[in-house]
């Protein structure tokens, strides 16, 4: 028998093809999808949660996020790149055992979900191998999330992405964890290794998403991928601040994205601010947490971010896309995630409309979300229909433990 749900009458914002707001609208969610959405639908034999004074939204899409890092949590604030990658992945990183890994990708996907964050980009740079990769994987299956997961190496070591760790991960992906292979790349690492990754992804048929900037290794990394034949669609990179004007116009005639994480950006000063040169350029952007170990976790900071660049620049549904659905097409994902088109998964975010820092935001729903709310808003969550959020608690009855194993590892490495 189907399972349904009706979402009855709320005030829906759409991101497809742009944000729109329609109020007193029901959602209605059979077997995981959304099949309508419309006023009055007149459904009588579901499942009905009142969204009268509910903003009802599509879950968030993290673009990249390293899930590992939760037991790090603040260490590298006051750093700068350089400080970040000796301390978190020389120091820690390296001591990391697959229980660590386990505690931070589960205990970060249920971060990730409590904030309204139904998608994420898991770039694992923490392998040291297959039971890493298995730890990663089985926490990210158990917390219900949806996931790309990025099996990588660290880029301290300068070496190609394992070919047997990395089948190994596409050989268990299943269901709501797909894969893809997250590369050192040509800023970073010699050309050798960036062509054995490229080729190790074609011959899996897998999407690469890879850090990104002008140097060290390669000064003018897209047009080295240009040269040598590997400028691909399905590639996302990441950051990108000092990489040049006719660097994002190559992305853009690859039919590639970026992902930016304006907090991780600024307080590291990586370059300047990059959401508006990008959509100068015409490039697919992606919002990303990147590492709490330096930002904010949650989408509504991120979106907050780029709205400091100003109103010229950017504007509150401009925002909102991004973390929506130019993110899942960063990801190679608007095919089912996004938005609240009827065909698509119900991942579904519900925001209590009367709460304090809320009412009154009737007149424009869409800039009250993204300059007003927070997590602490957040009723409901649905991931492919199913609740893993409600009356603003999480429902992950594992949770405790999880919280016991962040602990854990905070003193494996303090030890």
């Amino acid at each position: 028998m189907s399972q349904r749900l009706l979402l009855r009458a709320g005030l829906v914002i759409d991101t497809e093809p742009a944000p729109v707001v329609r109020r007193d609208t029901d959602v209605l969610i059979e077997d995981g999808k959304i099949v309508a959405v419309g006023r009055d639908l007149g459904v009588t034999d579901a499942e009905v949660i009142d969204a009268s004074d509910r903003i009802v939204l599509p879950g968030f899409v993290d673009t990249h996020r390293h899930l590992w890092q939760v037991a790090l949590r603040g260490s590298a604030v006051d750093m700068d790149l350089g400080g970040y990658l000796q301390r978190v992945l020389g120091e820690h990183g390296a001591r990391y055992r697959p229980e660590d890994v386990a505690a931070g990708n589960f205990a970060g996907a249920l971060e990730c979900l409590d904030a309204g964050i139904t998608t994420v980009q898991d770039y694992s740079h923490v392998q040291q191998g297959i039971e890493h990769a298995d730890a990663a994987m089985d926490a990210l299956e158990s917390s219900g999330i949806r996931a790309v997961f990025g099996y990588g190496q660290s880029p301290l070591t300068g070496a190609r992405v394992d070919p047997a760790g990395m089948r190994h991960v596409v050989d268990r992906v299943s269901g709501r964890v797909t894969a893809a292979l997250a590369a050192i790349g040509p800023s970073y690492a010699p050309l050798d290794v960036v062509r054995a990754d490229w080729q190790l992804a074609a011959s899996l048929g897998l999407p690469i998403v890879l850090h990104v900037g002008s140097g060290p290794v390669a000064l003018e990394p897209l047009a080295l991928l240009k040269a040598e034949g590997l400028l691909r669609s399905d590639v996302l990179y990441v950051h990108g601040n000092s990489l040049a004007d006719s660097e994002l116009k190559l992305v853009a005639e690859s039919g590639a994205a970026v992902s930016i994480t304006p907090a991780v950006e600024a307080r590291m000063e990586i370059g300047g601010p990059m959401a508006g040169r990008l959509r100068a350029a015409g490039v697919t952007t992606g919002l990303g947490i990147d590492v709490v170990t330096t930002a904010p976790s949650d989408m509504f900071s991120a979106m907050h971010s780029i709205l400091a660049l100003g109103y010229q620049t950017l504007s509150a549904a401009d925002a909102l896309q991004m973390a929506t659905l130019e993110g899942a097409r960063a990801l190679g994902l608007t095919d089912q995630i996004g938005s609240l088109r009827p065909g698509k998964q119900a991942d579904i975010i519900l925001l209590r409309a009367s709460d304090i820092n809320l009412i009154g935001g009737s007149q424009d729903p869409i800039g009250t979300v993204v300059t007003a709310a927070h997590p602490g808003n957040i009723d409901t969550v649905l991931v492919a229909g199913q609740p893993v959020k409600r009356n603003g608690h999480l429902l992950a009855p594992g949770l405790p433990a999880v919280l016991d194993a962040v602990r854990r590892t905070v003193e494996h490495l303090a030890a």
